[in-house]
């Protein structure tokens, strides 16, 4: 595990987005293309719009993305996919994007994303950490046992919330109780994990996620098992686990 500590969210997704591009080309150069797994969410604002100003060759790349609320359209302001086109997949001319569906049939959309991410490695996943510690959205205690690559999950109220403190929902309520996830499981298949958490609301999360051995209580502990882990925190995010 590799920690970096910015100032500040910008500086963080400056630093954060020219590692991952520097991934990119390397996946590019030795394989003649690259494949990506984006996160969402306020904490990847400025990681990803940096990383629309590198310099890398996105016809060659293929980008999935986590996770999906069940029963919210793409055109609901809090959709990720909806976030995902507009902040980033139509600015770069990428060679595909395997979005995570939610209409009509969800199990055989599961299984056709299944299909798509296993033809190959990925070599990048972008993996965010919520409030609650867990990666994409696998709350606690996360399932991390299935071999699964997606799996429709309950979100708990912490994570509901985070969504509602976030701005994207008006209250718990209108917030929906399911969603397609990726599993722990697939995530850590990614040969390189760049995690992205700035902000002072995930400084407990973050000092959890350092502090526990593997437990899926704290979901974000898994990601310390990976071989190539690189997590960037800002001075807030980091304020509970070491001194300023």
């Amino acid at each position: 595990m590799v920690i970096n500590i910015s100032a500040d969210a910008s500086e963080l997704g400056l630093k954060a987005s020219q590692f991952a591009a520097g991934k990119l080309n390397e996946a590019i150069r030795q394989n003649g293309e690259a494949r990506l797994v984006v996160s969402t969410g306020s904490s990847q604002f400025e990681t990803l719009q940096s990383l629309l100003h590198e310099k890398v060759e996105w016809e060659k790349v293929e980008v999935f993305h986590l996770d999906e609320y069940i029963g919210l359209p793409v055109a609901h302001v809090a959709s990720f996919r909806k976030y995902l086109y507009e902040r980033f997949i139509n600015h770069v001319r990428i060679r595909k994007f395997h979005s995570v569906d939610v209409e009509g049939d969800i199990d055989q959309k599961i299984k056709t994303l299944t299909l798509e991410i296993r033809k190959k490695p990925i070599d990048i996943g972008l993996i965010g950490i919520g409030v609650n510690g867990h990666i994409a959205f696998n709350d606690p205690p996360a399932d991390f046992d299935t071999r699964e690559a997606y799996i429709i999950v309950r979100l708990d109220d912490q994570c509901r919330l985070q969504q509602v403190n976030e701005g994207w929902f008006k209250s718990i309520e209108d917030v929906p109780e399911k969603a397609v996830s990726m599993t722990p499981w697939q995530i850590m298949q990614c040969k390189t994990i760049i995690s992205c958490v700035p902000h002072k609301v995930k400084a407990v999360s973050v000092r959890n996620t350092l502090i526990n051995n593997l437990t899926n209580i704290v979901p974000a502990t898994m990601l310390k098992q990976h071989p190539d882990f690189h997590l960037y925190l800002d001075n807030n995010s980091a304020s509970e686990i070491v001194p300023l």
